[in-house]
């Protein structure tokens, strides 16, 4: 459950900041006054949480400090990441999280990330991780067409400036539009967030697996 609700940085520590409040953490003001058995939280700038739990001995005989590392593997958007090629749409990315670039090709893709808009709202995106929600993908090539390819080391079988996500095929009906694939791409994102092409400079989007989380083989 917590993987599955927990695939980008902002995500994790909003779902650790939840369950922290169910466990008894209160919100930190600065400067309040903190006793022996408070719990407190707090998130610096939705991307990193922090709790503390202040002991009965005060500072004088130190502190216990645990870290851990949000290291989201995912494809960022770039600023401006909408383009059309050979009548398709795509996102342009920026890989992040040490990721293995050649697993990324046809792996069903999430959208994932928040928008602001120009009058200051944030809107939260998420398309496919629901029932009946399309899915994304970087394309790869058919092996019988991948000879070129095939002669590549493992790490560039597929490089990063390739890794970009398809996001429509259909045109948009209008004889005066130039791109029409793209502009149909963002008609449909703004028919469903009230977003437009400028608001992705105001954007932290990113793509990550689709998959749920399961148990691998026989024996879980």
């Amino acid at each position: 459950d917590f993987l599955n609700r927990s695939k980008t940085e902002r995500e994790t520590a909003q779902r650790v900041i939840e369950l922290a409040q169910a466990h008894g953490f209160a919100q930190y003001q600065r400067g309040m006054a903190l006793r022996p058995g408070d719990k407190v939280h707090t998130c610096n700038r939705g991307k990193s949480g922090r709790l503390a739990a202040i002991a009965s001995d005060g500072m004088s005989r130190g502190a216990q400090i645990a870290a851990a590392h949000i290291d989201s593997p995912r494809l960022d958007l770039k600023p401006n990441p909408v383009y059309e090629k050979n009548d398709m749409a795509y996102f342009k990315t920026h890989y992040y999280g040490g990721i293995r670039k050649y697993q990324w090709g046809t792996t069903p893709l999430a959208m994932h990330g928040v928008v602001i808009k120009k009058n200051g709202e944030i809107v939260k995106i998420s398309i496919g991780e629901q029932e009946g929600d399309p899915v994304f993908c970087v394309s790869d090539l058919l092996p019988h067409l991948a000879a070129k390819q095939n002669e590549r080391k493992l790490s560039e079988g597929s490089k990063g400036e390739e890794l970009n996500v398809i996001i429509g095929s259909v045109p948009f009906v209008d004889d005066s539009v130039k791109e029409p694939v793209k502009m149909m791409a963002l008609k449909l994102l703004h028919d469903r967030y009230g977003i437009t092409e400028a608001d992705f400079y105001r954007a932290d989007i990113e793509m990550v697996p689709a998959h749920k989380a399961v148990d691998v083989g026989l024996d879980r």
